[in-house]
């Protein structure tokens, strides 16, 4: 278990820290991790659900809405961990309001991106658990060190990003629209990141059910989850959207 608690996850909802402070009193009332799976299937239901609705009644008011209140929600179940119960179901609604309507705006100018995206992410979720599952892949020091930097490079990326669109302006390997070799490669790496971090999600909730975490953890573990399968479906329908436009 050394190596679980000698790195912090990139995802802010993930980390060592959290475990260590939030152990059960009743050993009967612990985190599993098929109650964390479990969990997970319910929050990822819910999730397409709300997509569904927003995809089918798209709305920049539902999807906006649905942003800025699932970033409200999730900041709100970072500080508070106990809500997660409560708040994670929430947020996957919010998320899906967002997502659907998202997903309607690419599906509208590429037809058939959506589901090609949908299932490419549940593809990478599944085989990386089974291969986690497996010990065909280790969470190992150096693994989690490498995807910690280039986490990191991303999310400076993105902020730059950010930052100069007040100016007009922004990062091209970032826009749909260059299709450049360049481009698609650094959103397929871009992609191949934040599938790793599923690997590093699901070192951190093992760690959660070895150490004996309360049970609600188990909704907290599925939130951390869904945070990094939101991100890599974004970036699937980026890359994806670049690869139409060659």
């Amino acid at each position: 278990m050394g190596q679980h608690l000698s790195y912090r996850s990139k995802n802010p909802a993930l980390n060592s820290k959290i475990f260590n402070q939030s152990l059960a009193r009743d050993s009967s009332d612990v985190m599993t991790i098929q109650g964390t799976v479990d969990k997970t299937a319910i929050a990822l239901s819910i999730l397409l659900v709300a997509g569904y609705f927003s995809y089918t009644s798209f709305s920049p008011v539902i999807m906006w809405g649905g942003f800025i209140g699932g970033f409200i929600v999730a900041i709100a179940t970072m500080a508070k961990k106990t809500w997660a119960p409560y708040t994670v179901p929430i947020y996957a609604v919010l998320e899906g309001l967002f997502l659907g309507g998202i997903s309607f705006f690419y599906n509208s100018l590429y037809e058939g991106i959506v589901l090609q995206s949908i299932t490419i992410t549940v593809c990478i979720l599944l085989s990386l658990l089974f291969a986690y599952r497996a010990k065909i892949i280790k969470a190992t020091e150096n693994f989690k060190l490498g995807v910690f930097a280039a986490t990191g490079g991303i999310v400076l990326i993105y902020i730059v990003d950010f930052i100069m669109s007040f100016f007009g302006t922004g990062i091209s390997v970032l826009n749909i629209n260059n299709s450049s070799t360049f481009s698609i490669l650094f959103s397929l790496g871009v992609v191949v990141i934040a599938s790793l971090n599923l690997v590093i999600d699901f070192d951190f909730i093992e760690e959660g059910a070895e150490k004996g975490a309360p049970k609600y953890m188990e909704w907290y573990g599925t939130f951390g989850l869904l945070i990094t399968l939101v991100w890599l479906y974004l970036e699937i329908l980026r890359m994806l959207a670049k690869m139409r436009n060659r």
